[in-house]
């Protein structure tokens, strides 16, 4: 791993990039520009930088509009208000329409830390997944998040962006390539594998792996990037290496990741004791958020290391 940068750096610089041989690029910002950073964007291109002030659902609609007239809109807030408040507008006027807006949410899940349970996100992995046709990425690094917005800005179509914004560690290399529905697989293991969404759970992962391994344990990650469409391929091909299988995200696991990978094993007949390996899911378990320091927050749900360590200990008995 190199150094850390901001997410929202690898974001907005990568809109900058791109704005300047696109002019159809457009940013829109629910009052919240300062916290996104897209202010930068806006001192380059002021006349390509919206902010529709406090009015998420409203600018779901600006941004769908646009779209009508050819223009390729990213649309950001915090996860909570692009998740929860403007579902229905997103639902509708974007995807059912089948336009071109770009949604991004920043601060998921206990990275909204200080902003409490009212803007803790912990759902809208459930809320996107169940959207037709809707892509849905996470990445792990400013690296990949980076790829993953331009690839966004290439493909026509509705995307849900899910980034924190506070700086990250770089996992990938800059020239690294990504696809929608590709994973990467950062560790392979023999006895556990951890198949991880997202930068936090990626490095907790990470992180647990040389934990496991130094007890003699091998231990393996696959950041699956983008949780629609997800890499079946890579999933299924990792349970057939492994003893267990343990799914990480900082969301509910209810509809998210966790349930994303039991369906596959699943519905591949891979349930239950006929199975040579063992599944569990680590994640959000039916809570809400609370106000606290992320650290303190990730060891409160059990996003922690030792939690990984642990589940993996008992899964291999």
């Amino acid at each position: 791993m190199s150094e850390q940068k901001e997410m929202r750096m690898a974001y907005v610089d990568t809109l900058i990039e791109l704005a300047k041989t696109n002019k159809d690029i457009v940013v829109l910002e629910a009052d919240l520009a300062s916290c996104s950073n897209t202010g930068v964007f806006k001192k380059i291109y002021p006349d390509r930088h919206i902010n529709c002030g406090v009015a998420e659902a409203n600018m779901i609609g600006i941004a769908s509009g646009l779209s009508t007239l050819g223009k390729i809109p990213f649309a950001a807030s915090f996860s909570c208000f692009s998740s929860r408040r403007v579902y229905d507008q997103f639902f509708l006027s974007a995807n059912y329409a089948k336009l071109n807006v770009k949604l991004v949410g920043t601060d998921p899940g206990v990275t909204a830390a200080f902003n409490g349970g009212t803007h803790m996100p912990f759902e809208e992995l459930a809320l996107m997944r169940v959207i037709p046709g809707l892509t849905v990425v996470e990445p792990s690094d400013p690296t990949s998040c980076a790829a993953f917005v331009r690839l966004m800005a290439e493909e026509y179509g509705c995307h849900f962006l899910r980034i924190p914004r506070k700086p990250v560690p770089n996992i990938y290399p800059e020239n690294e390539t990504f696809k929608f529905g590709k994973a990467k697989l950062l560790k392979e293991g023999k006895d556990v594998c951890f198949i991880a969404l997202g930068s936090l759970m990626v490095n907790q992962s990470l992180k647990a792996c040389e934990k496991l391994n130094e007890e003699g344990i091998s231990a393996g990650v696959l950041d699956v990037l983008t949780l629609k469409p997800i890499d079946r391929e890579a999933i299924l091909n990792q349970a057939g290496k492994v003893r267990a299988i343990i799914s990480v995200e900082n969301a509910q696991i209810m509809s998210g990741l966790g349930s994303a990978v039991a369906e596959i094993l699943a519905e591949e007949g891979c349930a239950g004791s006929s199975c040579n390996w063992k599944f569990a899911r680590i994640g959000i378990r039916d809570e809400f958020g609370e106000v606290g320091p992320q650290d303190y927050l990730v060891n409160r749900y059990g996003l922690d290391v030792d939690s990984l360590v642990k589940k993996a200990k008992e899964l291999l008995g």
